[in-house]
């Protein structure tokens, strides 16, 4: 006897997806519903990746998200996160459990609750200024051995060219014969230099 090849299928997955939107609790009752943003219906293999799952859901919403899903027997509070192929295999093995158990079971494809976020993404610290301005200068490619320590060189236009000092005679009581010492000259005043000792 040949079997019907439809009852030997899978049923496909739906997802009906909540995004744009906020679990608030409702007024009186405070039981939590989603207000705001849209709902859409997305249907995929039963068999589907994770990832595949996830480019999917982010065609439908126009931006990459982040995929959380409502358990059958739970509340909006207790929301799972649903990050790889084996949180998705988890997830679909609850919502059969549930199928199964219903009277009568649902011939209708499993339809799971799902919410969809914008994915986190980890704030990237930046060093102090300070610091990043000494790894900058230090990685430079003008100056590799850079140290704050050093000072920075002369410019050109500051250097100035000294002379080498002029030699006076110099007379002693002693003797008349005159000692030659080495004196700088500058506004109108000498000064001469004899062991240390200084004449103005």
């Amino acid at each position: 006897m040949v079997r019907n090849s439809f009852n030997l299928s899978p049923k496909p997955l739906k997802f009906m997806c909540s995004y744009g939107g906020r679990i608030l609790p409702r007024y009186p009752d405070g039981i939590l519903r989603y207000h705001g943003g849209e709902t859409r219906v997305l249907s995929v293999d039963r068999f589907i990746s994770f990832s595949d799952l996830l480019v999917k859901l982010g065609e439908m919403c126009g931006t990459p998200v982040s995929l959380r899903c409502q358990l059958p027997t739970e509340d909006l509070d207790a929301l799972v996160s649903i990050t790889c192929d084996e949180d998705l295999t988890n997830l679909i093995e609850e919502y059969d459990r549930a199928a199964a158990v219903a009277a009568p079971p649902s011939p209708s494809p499993l339809k799971i609750r799902a919410f969809l976020s914008s994915p986190k993404t980890t704030k990237k610290v930046s060093p102090p200024s300070s610091t990043a301005s000494n790894s900058s200068d230090a990685t430079s490619p003008r100056s590799p051995f850079y140290s704050a320590a050093i000072p920075p060189r002369c410019p050109s236009s500051t250097i100035r060219q000294v002379s080498r000092p002029r030699t006076y005679p110099v007379f002693n009581g002693k003797t008349q014969s005159p000692c030659h010492q080495y004196a700088y000259r500058n506004d109108g005043h000498v000064y001469l230099i004899h062991n240390g000792n200084h004449w103005q």
